[in-house]
């Protein structure tokens, strides 16, 4: 009878700590970057006034470009440490018609949600 008592209450108490979030820190999960990592000196040589063709010289192709219209580049660096916050950056590149650069608009660090997956 006691045997099966335990056998219970051990059961009991591995079904009730299987969900608990302290046990998922003890899980190892990887470092996940993704996209375009730019470090302050590569976006401080833009300059106004380059073309397309020294910006992706400089920079790389970017992630992303306007589905709408080929004057807009993107360039985003996601990053996801192990069981830390999600940081992202993203630099936004506006060019004239002529293929001119007009606007640079660098916004870094933007924190997100820990999503598990």
């Amino acid at each position: 009878m006691r045997c099966k008592t335990l056998t219970a209450a051990a059961v009991l108490l591995l079904m009730m700590t299987a969900g608990c979030s302290t046990l998922e820190r003890v899980v190892y999960r990887p470092d996940i970057n993704q996209g375009n990592y730019l470090t302050t000196t590569d976006v401080a040589k833009l300059r106004v006034g380059m073309n397309k063709q020294q910006v992706a010289y400089t920079l790389g192709t970017p992630m992303m470009s306007d589905p709408f219209s080929s004057n807009t580049w993107y360039y985003v660096f996601r990053q996801q440490p192990g069981h830390e916050k999600v940081t992202q950056q993203t630099l936004t590149l506006t060019f004239d018609s002529s293929g001119v650069l007009t606007n640079i608009d660098n916004k870094p660090n933007l924190t997100g949600s820990n999503a598990s997956n």
